[in-house]
């Protein structure tokens, strides 16, 4: 690491721990200003395009200043009102976005339905691009098999050769080793010559050779192509044809990859910001986890029709369609929890009238067998996993006053709402019979037997509940405002919460209103995380984004792939869990490649930076940057640090000798959103 660039790590390390606000008063850190205390018009705008959006883009601020903050807040809660043409438009090419789970298990098969189709259960499909798929699918599984299925032979082999010094077997053993050995490599290597072939020859074409394949030839081309060789191979094919080739080479990266595109593009590019960040805060506080079975498959719908539509609604709307999804339902086991008293757990799937029935010996082994598949099959009994997140993590908080004797009788209240068929994307239905029957008491409210409409009393409690408000009112304080926001602000949010039957829209006017918002020691005060940091990069360069998925695995590398928080928390938004070296170092790394234009899929256009202006003197680019991107909101220190490394052949992308001294506008862009204080919002 140069000396430069140990320098501008350790600048970029103290400022973490430091709010920009303060490092901005050069050696004097200010004293906390008083919540009466408010910021001048251009830093309010700012305040608001950094917290109720994923950050400015280039105009922006000037656009919010001419309509007015509050006609720019009123009509970022109403969504529906802003024009998404545009964002609809770079949506179209992922089809998977407007499927159903069905829809995508069947076209994306997971694989225990491609066996379903080996195994003559389900017909092969007719349409020519899913039947490679599934052929792909089915080819890949068999190989598996051989793979494992070879294995104990080889070990048997290996331990004879061991006892064996020169007998015959070895020898033969060994030549077959180096048979397959070669086989193997003389397929890998006309692989990598076919692909380079099929590179060369136009997408249309090159798109029917690969149906054409032998299902074995797929696997091989997929096997030799890693990384962005992959979009070389669907560069130039239309949508439907993109995913086809994708899904052959593996069906379930088809699913997943085009929801987080869709997620990062979104976020960059739609004008109704406010409702992504909304999505973004709703789907982290009902998280689910995309690695789990299924849920790879139901995330897309969990989050399009549970999630969205409901972000500026009422609590208690939000709260009953994330209990009645089948992502959540999975995620948290509830589909699979019995009543330990319910008809299920007594009698097992087939019920009591199938038990008996049968006459004679044949008939006393056949129920005797069928008794004791029944008992294999017999769920394993009353799952709390649901019922301890929704009260600790979704409504009351871990110190909201209920008991463990509450979670165990609200997992009762929760028998019944399970999945049908899972595996093959089945929608949520109620099972009376894995219902706990009974009278039930959570958190001193008498819950008499009612079949389904239990769990929906006792949502409606918990969305009404005291401790609810506060709970959820003082995350959205921590997503706006800071991290351990004024007790007197989450206390007004909670009153209007209650007062309001729990309508998110008018917590966030509170919120939007509030003197603590506007207070002048909460500006860029608050950490970014990895998914804010890599979206306002995007919006401030200006980036043009062809494919988003370089993105994604930065974010990846970042420690915050999407989808992907496994515990039920969901991210944290404050800075303690993202300031370390490393995150500091991937940062920095990802500003300079993303404003130097190396980041592949992305298009870097300086002149729409610096609208029109180019100054030709490095010093002068720094501050007209610095300006554009930050408002001049650099401390003494960090612009003194980026004038050091202006003639850094790393940022500035050419040789020491090259006699072009014109200023290298996108990698000093990158340098400025490597800065501390573009790190904070």
């Amino acid at each position: 690491m140069s000396a430069a660039r140990k320098l501008w790590f350790l600048v970029l390390a103290i400022a973490f721990f430091v709010p920009a606000g303060l490092l901005m008063a050069g050696d004097d850190p200010v004293k906390t200003a008083s919540p009466q205390t408010q910021m001048d018009e251009n830093k309010r705008v700012l305040q608001a395009l950094n917290r109720f959006t994923f950050g400015p883009r280039p105009g922006d601020a000037e656009k919010v200043r001419a309509l007015g903050l509050d006609p720019w807040f009123e009509q970022q809660l109403y969504p529906e009102k802003i024009d998404n043409a545009a964002m609809e438009g770079r949506l179209a090419p992922f089809r998977t976005l407007k499927m159903s789970t069905r829809q995508m298990v069947e076209s994306f098969p997971p694989p225990q339905v491609a066996r379903m189709v080996e195994n003559g259960r389900m017909s092969m499909p007719s349409d020519p691009g899913e039947r490679a798929i599934y052929e792909s699918r089915i080819a890949a599984y068999k190989q598996q098999q051989a793979r494992k299925n070879d294995a104990p032979a080889a070990d048997a082999k290996d331990t004879k050769a061991d006892m064996k010094v020169d007998g015959q077997s070895d020898a033969q053993m060994t030549q077959e080793q180096r048979d397959k050995r070669q086989k193997e490599q003389e397929a890998a290597m006309y692989a990598e010559v076919g692909a380079v072939q099929l590179l060369e020859i136009p997408p249309e074409e090159r798109y029917q050779k690969i149906l054409k394949m032998h299902p074995n030839e797929r696997l091989d081309l997929a096997q030799s192509l890693k990384g962005e060789k992959v979009m070389d191979l669907v560069d130039g094919m239309s949508p439907p044809q993109r995913e086809t080739v994708l899904a052959i080479v593996q069906p379930q990266a088809v699913v997943g990859g085009e929801l987080a595109e869709a997620k990062l593009l979104r976020a960059i590019y739609s004008d109704r910001q406010l409702e992504e960040v909304m999505t973004d805060f709703w789907y982290n506080h009902f998280n689910v986890f995309i690695g789990k079975g299924p849920d790879r498959y139901m995330i897309t719908a969990y989050e399009r029709d549970v999630i969205r539509p409901h972000v500026f609604g009422k609590f208690k709307e939000l709260l009953v369609a994330t209990a009645q999804s089948p992502a959540m339902l999975f995620y948290l086991d509830n589909w699979q929890s019995v009543g330990p008293k319910s008809a299920l757990a007594k009698y097992g799937p087939a019920g009591p009238r199938q038990m008996g029935g049968f006459q004679g010996p044949f008939g006393r082994r056949r129920q005797q067998q069928r008794a004791q598949q029944q008992a294999k099959n017999r769920p394993s009994g009353l799952n709390e996993n649901y019922a301890r997140e929704i009260m600790e993590l979704h409504t009351l908080g871990v110190d909201g006053g209920y008991t463990q004797k509450d979670v165990t009788e609200l997992a009762k209240v929760l028998t019944g709402w399970t999945i049908q068929d899972p595996q093959r994307g089945g929608d949520t239905r109620y099972n009376e019979r894995a219902h706990e029957p009974g009278t039930k008491y959570v958190l001193g409210h008498e819950i008499k037997e009612q079949g389904q409409y239990e769990g929906l009393e006792m949502l409606d409690i918990l969305a009404h509940h005291p401790s609810t408000a506060r709970f959820v009112c003082r995350k959205l304080a921590m997503r706006f405002v800071s991290d351990n926001p004024p007790q007197g602000l989450v206390d007004r949010m909670a009153d209007i919460f209650m007062k309001k039957d729990g309508d998110i829209r008018e917590v966030l006017r509170t919120l939007f209103h509030s003197p603590e918002f506007w207070a002048p020691d909460t500006y860029r005060a608050k950490v970014k995380t990895p998914l804010e940091f890599v979206v306002s990069s995007a919006r401030a360069s200006g980036v043009d984004i062809q494919n988003a998925l370089p993105l994604v695995r930065n974010l990846n590398r970042m420690g915050m792939p999407l989808y992907g928080m496994q515990p039920p928390t969901g991210y944290s938004t404050k800075a303690e869990t993202w300031v370390n070296s490393s995150a500091l170092l991937s940062r920095m790394n990802f500003a300079l490649t993303l404003g130097s234009g190396r980041l592949p899929g992305t298009t870097v256009n300086p002149q729409l930076l610096l609208r029109g202006s180019a100054p030709q003197d490095p010093d002068a680019a720094l501050a007209a940057l610095e300006e554009e991107i930050l408002s001049g909101d650099v401390s003494s220190q960090t612009h003194a640090v980026m004038q050091k490394r202006l003639n850094d052949p790393e940022v500035t992308q050419r040789k020491l000798d090259d006699p072009d001294r014109t200023p290298n506008y996108g990698a000093i862009a990158g340098l400025i959103m490597g800065s501390p204080e573009f790190q904070h919002r």
